[in-house]
């Protein structure tokens, strides 16, 4: 989306956009599945974000997981603009990455089944790009909601990487961090491939499989 506008390095925090103390209108409920995108949640369910390139693409991984999601929503997380929008990450100077939120029932679909779908719908390779998509927004990345997420993040990113490594591969870049914030994109992001079944996807993966969890459908 929008390749000519590339930024591929972050903003420095007191250079980002102001952005605004409001959030931005958005979807009630999910276009597929009518499952309410802000909740409430089933108990027991569990969230992560995933950024893993242009998120109308990456939102579709997620919500064609035949079993244990229960819902998926789209938005803006890792940078500094609160409430920004689609325009202004973008634009680069918010440091915000493309992001999809995935709620899952942890009981039927474990948090490394989910990340298996991520590293392997992606390149987690490539830095601030995915294909040629170019920019800070695209880059691959998991925000994690505690120290139990970001230990198996860890770990399966460690699994992949390896399996890549053997492939001959470069360094795995995704970065792993505590998500401080997730903002829900506007509304016409919601879904978006569902809404426009030929609309761009530029997702590809590398054809490497994850070595982490193979039992689950993912």
């Amino acid at each position: 989306m929008f390749l000519f506008r590339k930024r591929a390095e972050m903003p420095n925090p007191a250079d980002a956009l102001p952005g605004r103390p409001t959030p931005l209108p958005t979807a009630r409920t999910h276009f597929v599945n009518g499952n309410p995108l802000k909740g409430p949640y089933p108990p027991g369910t569990e969230t992560i974000v995933l950024g893993l390139g242009c998120f109308w693409g990456a939102e579709r991984r997620f919500w064609q997981i035949p079993e244990g999601v229960f819902v998926t929503a789209v938005g803006y997380a890792g940078g500094y603009t609160p409430n920004p929008t689609y325009e202004e990450v973008c634009s680069g100077r918010t440091g915000h990455n493309e992001v999809v939120l995935v709620a899952f029932d942890p009981a039927v679909l474990p948090l490394d089944a989910v990340l298996r779908t991520f590293f392997e719908s992606h390149d987690p390779t490539q830095g601030m790009r995915q294909g040629n998509d170019v920019g800070t927004q695209y880059r691959s990345g998991i925000y994690t909601g505690g120290p139990g997420q970001e230990a198996t993040a860890q770990a399966v990113r460690a699994a992949y990487a390896a399996a890549l490594k053997d492939q001959g591969f470069p360094d795995v870049t995704t970065e792993i961090v505590p998500l401080t914030e997730f903002y829900f994109a506007e509304e016409y992001h919601q879904q978006y491939l569902a809404k426009n079944p030929g609309g761009y996807c530029g997702l590809g993966g590398t054809g490497v499989s994850c070595p982490v969890g193979v039992g689950v459908a993912a």
